[in-house]
């Protein structure tokens, strides 16, 4: 059954778009992450134009991240003080995303500029993620014992200034790294549509020496908070959100996520990275395999944005 998107103008399979909404559900709860990563690239390989992908994927993750979140936080994996200065960061990078991307799209630079962060971005954080949790794994099989953060071992992050005490993640640090790291990946979630909980989970695991168990609830908890902004802004500056496509993802995305967040449960840290690196670097090759590839159609025509093509 197809049903007309108004915003895209479009005809999709709805079936498609719930079983695609329910995939990244399912990976919201799995891996702490808004799925994001995933969602947008797919729209855009259906035909969805890019800007609308961006925008209607914040709106769908902003849903099943409210799901997920919810499974954590009764999992009692949610440091609710470390998601607050996460999201003050969060809410003014998405401030700057918008502002970026309307600018981009009068250029008509948008589109490639998506592409490009992509690809910089998944295929950086998840090489990067898939060394150590291969090491992880290796060392355990072998009987060598995995590196674990000990009390009182510090970084230098740990000796800059506006300490804060974050009694669930049992940390003392800075609140300073913690509000830079909301604020890069609101900045994320504005111009590539994604959570950013592939650059955020790593940050929090390796710079910042969160638990891994606490990581994925607060990286949702965070996730909620800036995709709404996100949406809001998306919805009023760009005029890029497609209802009718985010309530159809949503539907499969809400009934995934329980799903994710109850498998994630049965599996250890570094398989969780490892799974995680794995499919960041698949949809990082995919996205570059197009950006090499000559297009079907080497010309095209596109609507009027700010007075440019």
């Amino acid at each position: 059954m197809n049903i007309y998107l108004p915003i895209a103008e479009m005809s999709v399979n709805a079936a498609l778009l719930l079983g695609l909404g329910g995939a990244v559900g399912f990976l919201s709860g799995l891996f702490g992450v808004g799925g994001g990563f995933l969602l947008t690239p797919l729209l855009i390989f259906l035909g969805v134009p890019t800007s609308v992908a961006v925008g209607t994927g914040s709106m769908q993750i902003l849903a099943s991240s409210v799901s997920g979140a919810m499974a954590q936080y009764r999992r009692n994996n949610v440091d609710v003080k470390m998601g607050m200065v996460l999201v003050a960061g969060g809410v003014v990078g998405s401030f700057i995303g918008v502002s970026l991307m309307r600018i981009l799209r009068q250029m008509g630079q948008f589109e490639l500029f998506v592409s490009l962060c992509y690809v910089t971005f998944l295929g950086a954080v998840g090489a990067l993620m898939l060394i150590e949790s291969v090491g992880s794994i290796q060392r355990q099989r072998s009987g060598q014992p995995v590196p674990t953060r000990q009390t009182g071992q510090h970084s230098w992050v740990h000796g800059l200034p506006f300490k804060m005490r974050f009694h669930r993640s049992k940390l003392y640090i800075s609140a300073v790294p913690p509000a830079m790291i909301g604020a890069f990946v609101g900045f994320m979630a504005a111009i590539m549509g994604v959570g950013g909980g592939f650059v955020m989970v790593p940050a929090m695991i390796y710079l910042l020496r969160v638990p891994t168990s606490v990581v994925i609830g607060t990286s949702l908890f965070q996730i909620v908070f800036v995709m709404a902004v996100t949406t809001l802004l998306q919805a009023i500056e760009n005029k890029s959100v497609d209802v009718v496509l985010a309530l159809i993802l949503i539907v499969g995305g809400v009934v995934g996520a329980q799903f994710g967040a109850a498998a994630g449960g049965k599996l250890k840290g570094e398989q969780l990275r490892f799974m995680l690196a794995a499919l960041v670097l698949l949809v990082c090759l995919r996205i570059a395999w197009d950006l090499m590839v000559t297009p079907a159609e080497i010309f095209s025509i596109g609507p009027l944005i700010g007075g440019t093509l």
